[in-house]
């Protein structure tokens, strides 16, 4: 999807969802983007974060990973004489539907937490993926774990085999002193956050599903941006 992250949910960018869950948690102090395109960084800052900068083009490509652009953000801000926040709430735009409760709670988690090294999101599969399958050169279907010993443990029932949790976007927390001295992002004590189910915009029909569940059920964050950026009035 072209332009994804500004495309309208509600009549309001895709964008202005993250920033309004960030504006809103009792715990976030400063709301930033990190954006090569201008753009994006006008809109961005109608809504109120701060774009202080333009992300460079060799943080902004295709095969560009999240530890490029943090890391480019952390070292901004001690450049800048800045003061570098220890602990990044990272929140894709991409995942707009998220409970400012909820994103507080990881906060927490993580902030009572002195050995862990990062938080990350994911919510429980419903199927497990041990009872999947490869495909082998032949055309043969494999157990994925391809173990002798256990001879079609594939076909085992789903309560057999551990709760597996899949990363979504909910929110991810990172923290500086560790990002920046060492080679990873999050770090071997991961705190895995247990996140309600939330969907993803990835294409174009992932936006018009999220357009009718919002018709359906509203949003407490399309409430607030209601409140504070009127859409008759919203010239971004």
């Amino acid at each position: 999807m072209p332009r994804k992250n500004i495309s309208l949910l509600g009549g309001y960018h895709l964008i202005a969802y993250s920033i309004a869950v960030a504006a809103m948690s009792e715990y976030v102090e400063r709301v930033f983007v990190s954006t090569d395109s201008e753009e994006i960084a006008e809109i961005a800052r109608y809504y109120g974060a701060e774009v202080p900068f333009l992300r460079p083009a060799q943080h902004s490509q295709d095969n560009s990973t999240d530890r490029s652009f943090l890391l480019h953000a952390m070292h901004w801000f001690k450049d800048n004489n800045e003061n570098l926040p220890e602990y990044w709430i990272h929140l894709r735009p991409t995942t707009p539907f998220r409970k400012t409760t909820i994103v507080d709670q990881a906060i927490l988690q993580i902030m009572n937490n002195s050995d862990a090294t990062s938080l990350r999101s994911g919510h429980t599969a419903p199927e497990s993926p041990f009872k999947w399958f490869r495909r082998d050169d032949n055309g043969y279907f494999k157990g994925i774990l391809n173990d002798e010993s256990m001879a079609e443990y594939y076909n085992l029932p789903r309560q057999a085999f551990p709760v597996v949790y899949i990363p979504d976007g909910y929110v991810d927390i990172l923290k500086a002193s560790y990002v920046l001295n060492s080679e990873s992002l999050h770090g071997e004590r991961m705190l895995g956050f247990v996140s309600p189910v939330c969907h993803e915009i990835d294409r174009e029909n992932d936006l018009e599903l999220l357009e009718f569940q919002l018709q359906k059920k509203g949003s407490l964050l399309l409430d607030y941006l209601k409140c504070e950026f009127p859409l008759q009035n919203n010239n971004a």
